[in-house]
């Protein structure tokens, strides 16, 4: 197997991609924060001091992906048309189990390379800025099960990791 991200001699390189197609790509990247079911209360009601706790991850997570290639030395700066961020509570926790959140990123373009990397970066910064607004009262949260799980488009087509 051959890393594309490497030269004849060993060395790190940005892919050229210049001879390949614009074609329409979505990557869709998944999540999960695990925190006290207090703190989830806490974040539900709009009672952590820092704010509005999913909309800034929202944001958190936007802003993010579209500077995906400041953040991972290797990936080209894309034109993203579309970013978006969504949050669901899996459970809501209880004294023996702990609240759960699942982070969806999706990230879309039409362009010569896939927008996997912003999609990942969307849900690991959204999960970032959950901990950071809400560490204050729960240190303990975990920020688990970050992966690819679809994507569209390309030369190698759809590839559904889940």
């Amino acid at each position: 197997m051959t890393l594309s991200h490497l030269d004849e001699q060993g060395r790190a390189q940005m892919v050229d991609v210049s001879a390949k197609l614009d074609t329409e790509r979505t990557a869709i990247a998944k999540g999960e924060i695990t925190m006290q079911a207090e703190t989830l209360a806490l974040i539900r009601a709009g009672k952590i001091e820092k704010g509005e706790v999913f909309a800034v991850a929202r944001v958190a997570g936007i802003l993010a992906a579209k500077r995906t290639s400041e953040l991972i030395p290797m990936c080209h700066p894309l034109l993203v048309t579309e970013i978006a961020v969504d949050f669901e509570i899996l459970a809501e926790g209880t004294a023996a189990e702990r609240a759960r959140v699942g982070i969806l990123g999706t990230a879309k373009n039409v362009g010569k390379t896939g927008v996997e990397m912003e999609a990942l970066v969307a849900v690991t910064t959204a999960a970032l800025t959950i901990y950071d607004m809400a560490k204050a009262v729960d240190r303990g949260m975990r920020i688990e099960n970050v992966r690819l799980a679809l994507k569209r488009g390309g030369k190698s087509g759809d590839i559904r990791l889940e």
